[in-house]
């Protein structure tokens, strides 16, 4: 008898796991776009079968893409989002500006189904010493709104600031709604969630997830950092909430950084970006003239918000880099913490370098992630052997995100260039044409690259065998980095 059920349960979990691995196969040619990975997960199930549906149906699913797509197709309906009025003026303006970018905007337009949008103002803040007061006497002037989403919100002296600065804007009658990276949340304790709540501070966490972890690993993380308030007044870029962003607090772990003031009518596209992210975490819409008041003209930037995530925005961001590179005809200057673009992104580089643009790519000599450090050298030769200039900054570790095409276009937000961003998280840039902008923001980069050391083909090459190694082994694991 008992041999009768031993050799029944092992041909039911035989034929299960057959089943398993047959279903998974299918799904990954069904749903897979990028070849390699394909490739890879159907390698990884075929030769570990348990182990490898396991972590396919666990990090290798998007779960997130068909309810985020209903949201934002109904979002879409709301409303109209764009006057056209402005949408021919952002046009005539770029026409005159700068002829040679009309097809650029030709991209944008098809990519994220948004015009560009004329009359704004954009400011950029340099790190948290100058960013956070901006930020907090916006916030302490609001009277109708304040949407903040971030990353990494510290409960340190900054972050407690600002917690401070939000509940005497709740207490005036402003409505306040906070949004952290469930993972990022985890990066101080007790979490900054906590003293939001007990404040009582409507918050919420992006896909919390359920194990007491917060490694930057985990797949699909929010990692946008937008701060709007009363809809007309926003500020965005790789600036996280922390005090390590404060320079002038001498830190133990000092971060240099980009932030970004934005006026005029783009904000409403980081208002709505908050907006789709709160509805889909928490289900509460947010409507009406206190989060969507009329926007008047407030500079001469011609803005446009590009969002990129595991959705129907999936992409974005890495065909706009794309494009810009094609574009480009004297100049491409990338400032990046974590540089690992894959080969699509360096064979664009390199041919912008071979028709003569001048290509000079910014990273941190030391970086703050080892392994993205080494993976980064492990493809340093495929650059430079295509005629890219690799630039290493010293300390303190430069987190700013940056890329500028000649000398009006400047792509800005929380996105790097690597496989995370592009393909896994939430990330929300803006791309602008603006000359003045676009020459302040040059002028950073020159002063970055006075302190800078110029990376040599010959020195990556000079890595001991053992280096080499480590890095080719490190890179296999880029996508996920």
């Amino acid at each position: 008898m008992w041999e009768f059920f031993e050799s029944y349960w092992v041909a039911l979990l035989i034929s299960l796991s057959v089943l398993a691995q047959v279903g998974t196969t299918l799904h990954l040619l069904l749903n897979r776009r990028d070849s390699a990975s394909t490739v890879g997960w159907a390698a990884l199930v075929s030769l570990a079968p348990l182990t490898g549906f396991a972590l396919y149906w666990v990090l290798g699913i998007n779960r997130i893409e068909r309810k985020a797509h209903r949201l934002r197709r109904s979002a879409s309906q709301r409303r109209q989002r764009i006057e056209a009025a402005l949408e021919r003026c952002a046009r005539e303006m770029l026409r005159l500006l700068s002829p040679r970018l009309i097809q650029l905007g030709n991209l944008g337009d098809a990519l994220t189904g948004t015009p560009l949008e004329a009359g704004n103002r954009v400011d950029p803040l340099y790190g948290g010493d100058h960013a956070y007061p901006e930020m907090l006497a916006t916030i302490d002037a609001a009277r109708h709104s304040i949407a903040l989403s971030t990353y990494i919100f510290d409960n340190d002296d900054i972050g407690r600031r600002f917690a401070r600065a939000l509940k005497r804007a709740q207490a005036r009658g402003v409505a306040v709604r906070v949004l952290i990276d469930g993972v990022g949340q985890r990066y101080s304790s007790p979490p900054m969630s906590r003293l939001l709540r007990e404040l009582d501070i409507p918050s919420a966490l992006f896909l919390a997830p359920s194990l007491p972890i917060r490694s930057q690993y985990l797949n699909l993380r929010n990692h946008r950092k937008i701060l709007a308030v009363d809809g007309h007044t926003a500020f965005t870029g790789g600036l996280n909430i922390r005090v390590g962003s404060m320079l002038s607090a001498k830190p133990k772990h000092p971060i240099d950084d980009l932030h970004f003031r934005l006026e005029g009518p783009v904000v409403r596209f980081l208002v709505e970006a908050f907006a789709v992210d709160w509805h889909f975490t928490t289900g509460e819409q947010l409507s009406g003239e206190r989060w969507y008041p009329l926007l008047r003209p407030a500079g001469d930037s011609i803005v446009r918000g590009v969002p990129d995530g595991p959705d129907e925005d999936f992409d974005n961001i890495r065909r706009m880099m794309l494009g810009a590179l094609s574009a480009a005809h004297e100049r491409v200057r990338i400032v990046s913490p974590y540089f690992l673009p894959d080969q699509t992104l360096i064979t664009a580089l390199n041919l912008a370098a071979m028709r003569g643009v001048a290509v000079d790519i910014l990273m941190p000599a030391k970086n703050n992630l080892r392994f993205v450090q080494w993976a980064a050298q492990d493809q340093a030769d495929l650059l430079l052997a295509g005629g890219c200039n690799l630039w290493l900054t010293p300390p303190p570790f430069d987190h700013t995100k940056l890329m500028l095409v000649d000398d009006v276009w400047t792509f800005f937000g929380s996105a790097n260039w690597d496989a995370r961003s592009l393909r896994l998280n939430f990330e929300y840039n803006l791309e602008c044409y603006d000359a003045r902008l676009s020459a302040q923001l040059h002028r950073l980069v020159d002063r970055k690259l006075v302190g800078a050391r110029r990376l040599t083909l010959e020195q990556v090459c000079a890595r001991s065998l053992p280096v080499r190694l480590r890095d080719a082994f490190v890179r296999l694991f880029a996508p996920y980095l």
